[in-house]
């Protein structure tokens, strides 16, 4: 039987360990720049400004999208609620001429037979209408 023998190269030259020395690595056009304390000020003074800028426009977009700017804005829209007192011979159209003077009663009669599921009217009764 014969033996075959190969070899395996090694490296030419030996690796490079790191080091802990100070010496920063030459750049190709010249040396490293090191960063002053001013440039990560301009750094993060940059970042403040555009995420500032973000924030604006976000609030344009959303105040153009129908958003509100302030929550006491929203709360000012809230619709006031109005109660009519049913009396004797009260019907629906003459509460909803109540409830909506001025304006066409229609939808308001439409409303209140869709939230009263057809139940009649009681003398005494309380009819609130948020509109």
């Amino acid at each position: 039987m014969a033996v075959i023998a190969t070899t395996i190269p090694t490296r030419t030259t030996p690796r490079r360990r790191p080091t802990t020395s100070s010496r920063r690595p030459a750049v190709a056009a010249g040396r490293a720049r090191v960063a002053t304390r001013a440039t990560y000020w301009r750094r993060r003074l940059a970042v403040a400004a555009l995420a500032i800028g973000l924030v604006f426009v976000m609030a344009q977009a959303g105040a153009a999208l129908g958003g509100t700017s302030s929550p006491l804005v929203a709360s000012e829209r809230r619709p006031a609620v109005v109660s009519v007192v049913v009396r004797p011979g009260d019907s629906l159209w003459s509460i909803a001429r109540r409830l909506a003077p001025g304006s066409d009663p229609r939808p308001v009669v439409d409303a209140l037979v869709a939230a009263r599921h057809g139940t009649t009217l009681v003398p005494g009764e309380t009819v609130e209408w948020a509109g």
